[in-house]
C-alpha cells in the first residue's frame, strides 16, 4: 500500500508513519515528490488497519497497489521517473540515444565510433565487454580490456556508458567502469542478479527477455526496486513469436502500456527487435511516435566484418543520416533530439 501525505507534510510527520509501519515490519519505500511525499510500504497489509493510518498528522490518504508491481507502479509514483546521469536526462523531453557496437573489438573501433556517434548527437556509447552468446564457439567479448577501452572513450568524449553485466560475480567490475549497468534479454529474470543491482545506486537497463510478459517484465524492475536501487530503465527489444521474417517481434505497443503502467522511462532497441540494418530506421521513428523516452542503436565502423551482429547494425554514415531524420520525428510530437 502507499500512505499520500499531504503537501507540505513535516518530516516529523513522515518519520512518525514510517516508524509506526517499520515497527510491525513493514518494509518502507520513500518517494519525495515536488508536492508531496509518498511511502510506500511492503508488508501484511491487514496488520496496518489497526495503526489508523489516515488519522495521523500530515496523512492525506491510504492507497492500496493493487498490481503485483508495487515500487514499479504509477500507483506508487504518479510523476515520471527521470535519471540523471552526467547531464543526460533519461525520461525527459530529449530523447536519448544510445549508440555503439554490439561487441567491443579493438581500441581502434570503440575510438572511432565514439567519436563519429558524438559527431551526430549521441548521448551514450554502447558496448559490450562480456558477450553471452547462443553459441559457445562465439565471440565471448574483451572483458575487462574493453571495459577499459570504453572508459578511455569516455574520458575523450564525454559521453556516459551502458554496457551489460552478466553475473553477480561481475556486478563491482562492471560497476567501476561503467555508468549504465546492462541486463540483457537472456538474464531478465536471473533473480541472484537482479538482487546484486539492487544493492548498488548507478542506474540499471533492464532488457524485456525472449518471451517475456509484460507483468513479467515489471516484476523484474520490482526486485532492482525493492532491493534499494530506483534508477531503472526498462528497455523492450523484441519478443520471439512465431515470425521468421525478422529477428524478434518488436513489441512497440509495449511502449504506452508500460508507460501507463510504471513511471520508469522505456527506451527502444530497433536493431535486436529486428535484426534487419534497412527496418532499424522505420522502427526507431516508429518507437518515437509511440512514447519511447530513448532508443538502442548499434552502429560499427564496418558492419560486414563486425564480430557480433553485422546485419543489424549501421555505419556511421547512416547513423548520422538517421539522428537527422529522427529530429524531425521527435519534434512532431513535441520531443527533441
Amino acid at each position: 500500500m502507499i500512505i499520500v501525505m499531504n503537501p507540505g507534510a513535516k518530516k516529523e510527520q513522515v518519520d512518525e508513519v514510517i516508524l509506526r509501519l517499520t515497527q510491525i515490519g513493514f518494509g518502507i519505500h520513500l518517494s519525495e515528490g515536488e508536492t508531496r511525499t509518498v511511502i510506500g510500504a511492503i508488508g501484511d497489509r491487514s496488520k496496518a488497519y489497526s495503526l489508523g493510518l489516515e488519522a495521523m498528522e500530515g496523512v492525506e490518504k491510504v492507497v492500496p497497489i493493487s498490481k503485483p508491481f508495487k515500487l514499479v507502479s504509477r500507483e506508487f509514483k504518479q510523476e515520471n521517473t527521470i535519471i540523471e546521469l552526467n547531464g543526460v536526462k533519461i525520461g525527459a523531453e530529449k530523447i536519448v540515444v544510445m549508440a555503439g557496437p554490439c561487441a567491443v573489438e579493438s581500441e581502434g573501433q570503440v575510438k572511432l565510433i565514439a567519436e563519429s556517434i558524438k559527431a551526430a548527437g549521441a548521448d551514450v556509447l554502447r558496448g559490450g565487454a562480456y558477450k553471452p552468446r547462443t553459441s559457445p564457439y562465439a565471440f565471448q567479448g574483451m572483458e575487462e580490456e574493453g571495459l577499459k577501452l570504453l572508459a578511455e572513450a569516455r574520458e575523450k568524449t564525454g559521453l556516459c556508458i551502458v554496457t551489460e553485466v552478466v553475473n553477480p560475480q561481475c556486478v563491482p567490475l562492471v560497476g567501476k567502469y561503467a555508468d549504465i549497468l546492462q541486463v540483457g534479454a537472456r538474464n531478465m529474470q536471473n533473480f541472484d542478479l537482479l538482487r546484486e543491482l539492487g544493492k548498488i545506486r548507478k542506474p540499471v537497463l533492464l532488457k524485456r527477455g525472449l518471451s517475456a510478459t509484460i507483468e513479467e517484465w515489471l516484476m523484474a524492475a520490482e526486485y532492482l526496486m525493492s532491493g534499494g536501487n530506483y534508477n531503472v530503465i526498462l528497455c523492450e527489444r523484441g519478443i520471439r513469436t512465431f515470425e521468421t521474417y525478422t529477428r524478434n517481434t518488436l513489441d512497440l505497443s509495449a511502449i504506452p502500456i508500460v508507460k501507463g503502467l510504471s513511471h520508469l522511462p522505456v527506451i527502444v532497441d530497433p536493431s535486436h527487435g529486428t535484426g534487419q540494418r534497412r527496418l532499424v530506421s522505420s522502427m526507431c521513428k516508429a518507437a518515437i511516435a509511440a512514447g519511447a523516452d530513448g532508443l538502442m542503436v548499434e552502429v560499427h565502423p564496418d558492419p560486414e566484418r563486425a564480430l557480433c551482429d553485422g546485419p543489424q547494425s549501421l555505419n556511421p554514415i547512416q547513423f548520422k543520416e538517421l539522428m537527422v531524420e529522427l529530429g524531425r520525428v521527435a519534434a512532431s510530437v513535441d520531443r527533441t533530439m
